[in-house]
Parts: C-alpha cells; sequence; structure tokens
C-alpha cells in the first residue's frame, strides 16, 4: 500500500479504536460477547484479520439515537443518509464510501440472514425495532468470502436478544413533531422451551411538511433447546409508511427548509419474514447450523406525475434462502485448525406495476460455496485462508406500452465470480496487529439490469453491465492500556467495474477505475471511575484512478467523519451523554467532474439524560441540539439547472418511560 508519508504517520498516530468486546462489567445482564460475524459461528475470542467492533446492549442503551441508522453512524467509517429523516424509514447507510451505491455495496445482516434486498430498495429497518437487538457486529472492509455480494464495503450484523432469561418490560415515548413511540418486550421459558417476543409502535408528524411516518412490528423467536443444541423459528412482521415532501430547491433549501415539494405523495411497505433452523454439535469438535428463511415484502407509493396527474406504483418481492454451514475443529499436528464450510442459496422475484407504466418483473437465483480454515502457526500467530465461488442467474422482463409505442423488453444472463482471502494476526499480552490481502466482488442488482435506448427510449435489458469486482489490502490492530483501548487500520481497495448510476446519462454503468484508501481510528477512554470518553475518527479518499474523471473524487464521500462521545454516570442523579457527529463537505450527487461547489460539512450535537428509578428509568433526550441546517443528500441537476436538497431534521426532544415488570 502507497499512502502520503505523512499522511499515514497522521493516520498511525490517530490510530485508536474502540474495542470489540466493550461490554458494561458492572450489570449482571450483560451477556458474554460472542462475534459471529468472523466465521459465521458465534466466538467469545475471533481471530479473523479485520477491524471488528461490536455494539452493545449498553452502548444502545447510553446512546441518544432512536433508531438503528441513526445508531450505527456514530461508529467509525460510517455515514448515514436519509432523505426524510423522520424514524430512520428510508435511511442508507455507507461503509466505506460509497456514495449513491451504499446499500449495494454494505451488507446488513439479521442473525446473519440478508437484509438486503435483490432490487435496488433501501433496507427495512422496521424489521428491527432496537427495543430487541443485544448487540452489532460491524467489519470493515470486503466481506465477500464468508458473505458475498454486496460486502464490498463491509458487513454489519445485527444480532436479537434470544436468551431464555424471564423479562418483561413497557416503554413509552413522545417528542417533537408529535412523536410517540412504544416498545414491549417479553422473554422466558419452562425446561427446554424458551421465546423471546417484542412490538414496536412509532408515530410521527415528521419536522418537514408531509414527512410524517409510522411503524408497526412484532418481531421474536421460539425455541426448543435439547441435549447437543436447539431448534428455533424467526419471525417478524412489519410496516412502515411515510409522507415523501421530495427535494428543494436551493434559494427553498435555505428560506424555507419544512416546506414540501410534493404535499400529498406518499410510501409504504408491509412485510413478513420466517426463518426456521436448527444448531447442534456433531461431536469432535464439529458443529452444523442451517436456516431456512421466506421473506415478502410489498411496496406502494403514490405521488403526482410531472403533469400533476395522481399516480400510483406497486412492487412485491419474495425471497428464500437455504444457509447450511459446518464447523470442524480438526487440528493439524500439533496445530490448532478450525475449517467452516458452507452453501448459501437465495431465490428472489420481484413483480412491479403502475397506473402509468407497463408491468416488469425480475428472478434472481444464486448459489454459493464458501470455505474458510483458521490455522494456529503459533500460539499467537494465526494464519486464516477463505475462498467463495459464486453463481447469478437473473432474468428481468417488462411488457410493452403498446405496440406502436415501445416493444417488450425480456433478458437473461448468467454470471461467475471467484474471490479469496488471506491474512494473519498476531496478538500479544494487551495488543494485536493483523495484515490482510484479498479480492472482492458483487452483481447488478435487479433494477440495474433495466435500461433504456437514449434515442428509442425503448426499454433494453442491461446485458452489458459487468461484475464490479476489486482487491482490498488492509492492516490493523488494536491495544489495551488498561483505561484506555484503541482499534485501528488503514486500507486500500482498488475496484474494476464498478457499478453506478451516472445522473448525467441517467443511467447504470461499469465506473472506469476506482480507488479507495485511508484509515480508521477510535479510542475508548475511561479516565475515572464514573467517567468515560470515545473518540473515532475516518479519512477516506475515494477517487477515480483512470478515465476521464481520473483524479476526481467520487460523489457524496467525505474525506473526514468522526465522533465524540463523552459519559457520565452520578449515580442517584442520573447518567448523561454528549455525542457530538461531523461529517467533512462531499461533491454533489452526479458531479463526477468536481466541477460544483462542495457540499458543505456538518457537525451535530445530541445529549442524553437518563435515571433508573427502579422499576422505572426516565430518559430525555436532545437531538441536533444546536439546529444544525444540513442535508446528508444533495445535487444538481441540470433538468432544473439549480442544485437540489434533501435537509435533515432540525432539533426536537424526547422523553421516554420504561417500566421493568421483572
Amino acid at each position: 500500500m502507497q499512502f502520503h508519508p505523512v499522511r499515514l504517520a497522521g493516520l498511525v498516530a490517530a490510530a485508536i479504536a474502540l474495542p470489540a468486546a466493550a461490554g458494561n462489567p458492572s450489570d449482571p445482564s450483560e451477556e458474554p460477547i460472542l462475534v459471529v460475524t468472523a466465521n459465521r459461528f458465534a466466538e467469545a475470542d475471533p481471530r479473523a484479520p479485520a477491524n471488528i467492533s461490536v455494539i452493545t446492549r449498553e452502548d444502545i442503551r447510553n446512546s441518544p439515537a432512536r433508531d438503528l441508522p441513526s445508531l450505527l453512524k456514530q461508529s467509525a467509517g460510517i455515514e448515514m443518509r436519509a432523505l426524510y429523516g423522520s424514524l430512520g424509514v428510508d435511511a442508507e447507510i455507507d461503509l466505506r464510501g460509497f456514495g449513491g451505491a451504499a446499500t449495494a455495496n454494505t451488507l446488513v445482516l439479521l442473525d446473519g440472514q440478508r437484509l438486503n434486498a435483490v432490487d435496488g430498495s433501501t433496507i427495512s429497518w422496521s424489521v428491527v425495532p432496537l427495543e430487541t437487538v443485544q448487540r452489532i457486529e460491524i467489519i470493515r472492509g470486503s466481506g465477500t468470502v464468508l458473505y458475498g455480494d454486496r460486502a464490498s464495503g463491509g458487513v454489519i450484523n445485527i444480532i436479537t436478544d434470544k436468551s431464555a432469561r424471564p423479562r418483561a418490560s413497557l416503554a413509552f415515548a413522545a417528542g417533537s413533531n408529535d412523536t410517540y413511540t412504544g416498545d414491549a418486550r417479553l422473554s422466558g421459558g419452562d425446561g427446554p422451551f424458551y421465546f423471546n417476543l417484542g412490538g414496536h409502535l412509532a408515530d410521527t408528524k415528521g419536522w418537514r411538511d408531509n414527512a410524517w411516518a409510522e411503524q408497526r412490528s412484532a418481531s421474536g423467536r421460539l425455541g426448543w433447546r435439547f441435549a447437543s443444541g436447539e431448534s428455533f423459528a424467526d419471525f417478524s412482521l412489519y410496516r412502515d409508511a411515510s409522507g415523501t415532501p421530495g427535494y428543494l430547491r436551493e434559494a427553498d433549501y435555505h428560506a424555507r427548509p419544512r416546506w414540501s415539494r410534493t404535499p400529498n405523495d406518499r410510501q409504504a411497505r408491509d412485510g413478513y419474514r420466517l426463518r426456521p433452523g436448527v444448531a447442534f454439535d456433531l461431536g469432535s469438535g464439529m458443529r452444523f447450523e442451517a436456516e431456512l428463511s421466506s421473506e415478502r415484502e410489498e411496496m406502494n407509493w403514490r405521488y403526482a406525475d410531472f403533469a400533476n396527474v395522481r399516480q400510483q406504483s406497486e412492487r412485491r418481492r419474495d425471497t428464500w434462502s437455504l444457509t447450511p454451514r459446518f464447523s470442524w475443529k480438526h487440528g493439524v499436528g500439533n496445530l490448532a485448525s478450525e475449517t467452516v464450510i458452507g452453501i448459501d442459496h437465495y431465490v428472489g422475484e420481484v413483480a412491479a406495476r403502475g397506473s402509468a407504466a407497463p408491468r416488469q418483473g425480475a428472478e434472481q437465483t444464486s448459489t454459493a460455496t464458501y470455505l474458510q480454515n483458521q490455522t494456529g502457526l503459533l500460539p499467537d500467530l494465526t494464519l486464516t485462508l477463505g475462498a467463495r465461488s459464486q453463481r447469478m442467474q437473473q432474468l428481468a422482463w417488462q411488457e410493452a406500452y403498446a405496440p406502436w409505442f415501445s416493444p417488450a423488453m425480456r433478458g437473461e444472463q448468467t454470471r461467475r465470480k471467484n474471490a479469496w482471502d488471506a491474512g494473519l494476526a498476531y496478538a500479544g499480552q494487551g495488543w494485536r496487529i493483523y495484515g490482510k490481502i484479498g479480492t472482492t466482488f458483487r452483481f447488478a442488482n435487479t433494477d440495474e439490469l433495466f435500461a433504456y435506448d437514449p434515442f428509442t427510449f425503448a426499454p433494453v435489458f442491461a446485458g452489458d453491465l459487468k461484475p464490479q469486482t476489486g482487491r482490498i489490502q488492509e492492516v490493523g490492530g488494536n491495544l489495551n492500556l488498561g483505561a484506555a483501548t484503541a482499534r485501528w487500520s488503514v486500507f486500500r481497495m482498488d475496484l474494476h467495474d464498478e457499478i453506478g448510476y451516472n445522473g448525467l446519462t441517467f443511467t447504470n454503468v461499469n465506473f472506469d477505475p476506482t480507488r479507495r484508501q485511508g484509515g480508521e481510528a477510535e479510542i475508548d477512554w475511561r479516565p475515572a471511575k464514573d467517567w468515560r470518553i470515545r473518540l473515532n475518527y475516518a479519512y477516506l479518499d475515494a477517487h477515480f484512478r483512470s478515465g476521464p474523471y481520473a483524479g476526481n473524487r467520487m460523489p457524496l464521500v467525505a474525506r473526514h467523519k468522526g465522533s465524540l462521545q463523552l459519559q457520565w454516570d452520578g449515580g442517584q442523579v442520573g447518567r448523561y451523554t454528549l455525542v457530538a457527529n461531523t461529517v467533512g463537505g462531499r461533491p454533489y450527487s452526479a458531479d463526477f467532474n468536481n466541477v460544483r461547489k462542495t457540499l458543505e460539512g456538518y457537525t451535530t450535537v445530541d445529549l442524553q439524560a437518563s435515571w433508573d428509578l427502579r422499576p422505572w428509568t426516565l430518559s430525555l433526550v436532545v437531538q441536533n441540539l444546536f439546529d444544525r441546517r444540513y442535508a446528508p443528500f444533495a445535487g444538481y441537476s441540470a433538468g432544473i439547472a439549480d442544485y437540489y436538497y434533501y435537509p435533515a431534521d432540525g432539533r426536537s426532544l424526547r422523553l421516554t418511560a420504561r417500566y421493568q415488570f421483572y
């Protein structure tokens, strides 16, 4: 890896990070930290050569964030963009700087199961009520070998609470903009049977006009433990809906940021997920786990077209998956060695129709096999080798508008890609260092298969869109100094045929070669018993390596991002948390030429105060304390000859009361 020496020195000097297993040892309810993301099996001491951090349940309680996307943006190297802000309904998470293609390059899992859809839809965050989350595992850098397509930037694995400990609680919150939420938790068991159930309701009028939003969800697990393992069934039902107030031109963004261009437009999603599975030991260090999953989501949009005529469109998506895997701690001579082998089989179907458009649909079948081996060459030196082979079959079709206007379209293709990685991790007393190299890939999603002839506007199948491929190099480590712990990484990712949307031509294209390089650093320091300080910083240089845009920055990707968290536990007088997030300036969306002005960076401050009055817990949150005006997403449109913005919410307050029955 080649960096400017001064920049590299600065990164290494700042290379400090949040420890993966930083729980609250004083809390007897805190479970031991197990990391699943490292090899797809729960481990207390992951040896993977990767920058992995964990957001614990205690971290979630101490955060002012009210939804998962807002919580994730406090971690190093993660940027969050939401068009309408309310409840995080349409938020996208960006790991290592993919801008408008973030959802297609950051893989989000729920208990190891993909939340990324086969099409271009954003994550349905309503599937995961924050109250049910036990921890969140973040692995930065490509996770392609273990998790496949969509993991070029990294993997975020949301782990829900599966304990059988008897618990029951209710929580209610009220806040600015007529925001109200309710959460219920119930868990327990009888003998081998156990259950975990959760429910979530949320409504808000929204900060902007027509930015109302609502969420409804129920989720849980029913399980049965036996001598060598368990069988279980995870489920979730959800609905979210919101107004879509549209973009604002620059003058309106500054003069009336709450105004809506589209006061009657709306969107809604309804869905369910069902995942039965088994996990059991086979003896002699062997373990088998498998899940069978079914998911359906129905989406609906109501909007006014350019002629102000009311339109409606609908989309239904069905997904099935089978994910068996096997772990064997077999040893190699006198060396400790473990091999994981598995299969990922996913099938997805999408069907859409609109009042002003013909019916269209797509089908996708993905089958992959993967293998990873970890061998202890020395007591403190671990070698990790992995490989994956994935086959993607895709079909897309669209009916004709009318025989005389536009013909029907149908196309199909089969693509195959392989990936590998290799790494070494060396651990000493209170420190660890690692290095790895590997490859990554991503296939076009089903929405990206649709294109239009620029001269006739007839629909065409985008069969010439190549899979995205790349190579990653990374070094990093962590250090434990007692009161302070640190984690860092420095990386470079070179991509070929990166898939993205070119707003200048209104098509999905393969970009010329691109590069992302930089470093991430986090620190967790307890200067006194009652104080905790967390600091993280990420530097990211994302640019084109060659072609007409050579040297230009990637749109919507900030070079600098960081956060500071201060926490004081005053016992009977309460616990107080301050979180400051800062994001640097970015090129506007679609500004590949870098000729427009820079989208202004921003810094926000959130506060939380909580009081433990058992069985009651009260908390007061102020978000965007200084009422900072900023836009996570903005661009320039030649069609309107102006900049356009999607402003973030202004200052808001929220009061929450939680009652713990037992």
